[in-house]
């Protein structure tokens, strides 16, 4: 792609193009995809609200299928600067669909699941992530003649959502709380579970509905200055911070030369890289088997735990591998250490918390929040890493290191175990923390039950299940 951008310099102004210039637009190239997701994730609270959750992720196809055409047809074109554009369209997909769908998933998933289910977009952007690393091999489509078509498949996979998620029910929660359709809500429970006898999971939404009916639909500013949900937020801000702070992308581009050093060849890198990706797919999806039997603290406490002790091993590593020389092999274990740790913990755990540890009114400007960090983070390492690595060097890993510990310690004393508990039980032990009660009106209560009498037998609430 670079060999294009400078031959399509070279045909328009009859000279090659500087090589500053040339760094600076493949700089921008890379830099714009995470600032496009840091506008998609400005726009999850107008389009969730508006659209709904299945409503926002049909508009959001379109952005990727735009910016695949545009990038499957720039060499045609002989315009460098649509691939430019088209990163940033695609950016703006990638940080709607990386907050929506999380929230979409995690609001139809029955308490006990809510966590497998809610790691499961991750585990499918790993398996995304290795395709798009199979079919970069040089062999196959990383070539001169193949990286349109590279660039251009992105668009299938919208496609075929578009095609398909009209037939899938929209969100109940979102129905009953936002929209105060209880019909349309209790038929997409019924689709959704299989059975018709929904009246429980109704009841607590109608008891999260009642608690929050004051507060109404949270903006942003309003989330930022709300005493009741000030760990949660913070909570979101530390983890989303930690989970791309943590030196992931500085671990891949470090890998190749990693396995270089321990005598993989330069032609056969490519093919170790495809089997990390591969071991990153198989530990996601570990993830989604143990996350209801461990709970989500335990791997995120083991997750960023690995990921801190592998940066401080591969520092000392990368630094002794000129003078030691099986320290190249233990540096190769640490890149795999790492990438199972941020696999099981840091990169899929995050986003089920801010769906778990939110109400519906708040959480739409929580995603926004956690959407915006995560993509800011993003663009600054993918920034600032080189400068770190050329100042730095291998040393740079013990920056990550203590991040990651840092993440790690306010883990262990502030964030909640949330596995198997419904939201208004998530809500309750954090409201202790933020030293706020959660109180609701005896009439109220009697209220809600009045409205099922006529479809189950009333059912008596103690004082202490509330």
């Amino acid at each position: 792609m670079q060999d294009f951008y400078n031959q399509t310099y070279t045909d328009r102004h009859g000279v090659f193009m500087d090589k500053n210039f040339q760094t600076l637009l493949w700089s921008l190239t890379v830099s714009m995809y995470p600032l496009g997701g840091f506008f998609g994730s400005l726009m999850v609270g107008p389009l969730v609200n508006n659209c709904g959750r299945k409503g926002t992720l049909l508009i959001n196809n379109l952005f990727s299928i735009a910016a695949a055409i545009l990038m499957g047809t720039s060499e045609i074109a002989k315009t460098f600067e649509v691939i430019i554009l088209s990163r940033v369209i695609m950016g703006i997909y990638a940080g709607l669909a990386s907050n929506v769908v999380p929230m979409f998933l995690g609001e139809m998933a029955p308490k006990n699941l809510r966590g497998a289910i809610g790691v499961v977009p991750q585990l499918f952007i790993t398996i995304g992530i290795l395709i798009a690393q199979i079919l970069g091999l040089n062999s196959i489509l990383g070539n001169v003649e193949g990286w349109p078509v590279l660039l251009g498949l992105t668009g299938i996979p919208s496609v075929i959502q578009l095609l398909t998620l009209p037939f899938f029910p929209e969100s109940p929660r979102y129905l009953l709380i936002q929209k105060g359709n209880e019909e349309q809500a209790r038929q997409a429970l019924q689709r959704l579970r299989g059975w018709d006898d929904v009246d429980d999971e109704i009841e607590e939404m109608r008891l999260e509905d009642q608690s929050e009916k004051e507060e109404g639909q949270m903006s942003v500013l309003t989330l930022c200055t709300f005493r009741g949900l000030r760990w949660q937020l913070i909570s979101i801000v530390v983890m989303m911070m930690g989970q791309q702070l943590s030196g992931v992308n500085a671990v891949f581009y470090y890998a190749d030369r990693i396995f270089q050093s321990a005598g993989v060849e330069t032609n056969n890198v490519q093919y170790v890289t495809v089997s990390i990706g591969a071991i990153n797919v198989v530990m996601t999806c570990l993830a989604v088997f143990i996350v209801e039997s461990l709970g989500r603290r335990i791997l995120l406490l083991a997750g960023f735990g690995l990921c801190c002790g592998s940066c401080a091993v591969l520092t000392l590593a990368l630094n002794l591998q000129n003078t030691v020389s099986w320290m190249s092999y233990l540096s190769i274990v640490c890149v795999i250490l790492y990438i199972i740790g941020h696999a099981i913990g840091a990169s899929p755990i995050p986003f089920v918390m801010i769906t778990e540890m939110f109400l519906q009114s708040s959480r739409p400007a929580a995603f926004m929040v956690g959407g915006s960090v995560h993509w800011l983070c993003n663009f600054a390492v993918g920034l600032l890493f080189l400068y770190m690595e050329a100042g730095l060097g291998a040393y740079s890993f013990l920056i990550f290191c203590a991040i990651c510990l840092i993440t790690m310690v306010y883990i262990f004393f502030v964030v909640p175990e949330t596995k198997n508990k419904t939201f208004m039980e998530i809500n309750k032990i954090m409201a202790k923390r933020n030293k706020v009660e959660i109180q609701m009106e005896k009439e109220e209560l009697m209220d809600i039950h009045t409205t099922q009498a006529g479809q189950a037998e009333k059912k008596e609430i103690s004082n202490s299940d509330l």
